[in-house]
């Protein structure tokens, strides 16, 4: 069987139905983020209808870059609807308290809703977070406004989109059940607290709760479009195997693979294959 992860970044995207962007810098990915977020608002402005979007907490940049925008053009979010991927869960099943600095509700507060002119900014019942106690309640909310346009999302060590993680070691689920499954909560595998630590906490992994709440796999590929982006390190192997290894549900985001409308935008360094090296 090929190695994909040796793939050249000058193949990256060949052959695959997921459309691949390469750009060079951090900042250029987030500036990308924000003016699609903010181009498909205006489209949907001329045309009367809301806009809705689903939106992660990494990559995070684009936020702020999305919040002058609007404020120095005097784009209206008023409209906009943000389902956010997930949030972190207390011991109790609850929230993460918002003024927790792992919170994602408290980093989408701080770095894009408080940045927001009071006149520009969409109301606060538009900004949905699932609901660990109601998890039913994202996709009946999605039905209700007619679907989403655009599901934002990165990509986790472990191929996770949102919180979807894949089946533990043993644990058989076909793609196609795993691309059905819902909004709910779920414990974080642990790849995902590792690298979540090294990446937020400096590898405190003590500090990762060990449970979350995910907007489901079969909301994410239920978007009209779904726009990947990838600026870690990390995720070097990672972005191969969803482009261009088979679709599974061992690498969640390998099911993007199945759907009409999906890209993949990540910087130079991300697209460089993974290195071999003891030091």
């Amino acid at each position: 069987m090929e190695d994909v992860t040796t793939i050249p970044a000058d193949k990256l995207g060949e052959g695959s139905p997921i459309r691949v962007e390469i750009l060079q810098t951090d900042e250029d990915l987030y500036h990308d983020m924000a003016r699609t977020m903010l181009n498909k608002v205006r489209e949907n402005e001329e045309i009367g209808k809301p806009t809705v979007f689903i939106l992660p907490v990494g990559p995070v940049g684009q936020y702020k870059r999305m919040a002058r925008s609007c404020n120095l053009e005097r784009i209206s979010l008023q409209n906009m609807w943000c389902f956010n991927m997930d949030e972190y869960l207390t011991e109790d099943g609850d929230w993460l308290p918002i003024d927790h600095p792992l919170s994602f509700r408290g980093h989408m507060k701080r770095s894009f809703l408080d940045l927001l002119d009071d006149e520009l900014s969409p109301p606060a019942e538009q900004v949905i977070f699932p609901d660990p106690h109601d998890p039913k309640k994202v996709p009946l909310a999605m039905e209700d406004l007619g679907g989403v346009d655009i599901c934002y999302g990165g990509i986790g060590i472990n191929g996770h989109i949102a919180f979807n993680e894949p089946p533990e070691p043993g644990e058989e689920m076909s793609a196609e059940e795993f691309a059905e499954l819902p909004t709910r909560v779920l414990e974080l595998s642990r790849e995902t607290r590792t690298i979540n630590s090294v990446t937020v906490a400096d590898g405190n992994m003590a500090i990762i709760p060990p449970t979350a709440v995910t907007v489901g796999m079969k909301e994410c590929l239920s978007a009209r479009e779904i726009r990947l982006y990838s600026n870690r390190p990390w995720q070097r192997a990672i972005i191969r195997r969803v482009l261009h290894g088979p679709v599974t549900a061992k690498v969640p985001c390998s099911l993007v693979q199945t759907h009409p409308n999906a890209s993949l935008t990540l910087t130079e360094f991300v697209a460089e294959p993974p290195r071999r090296r003891l030091a």
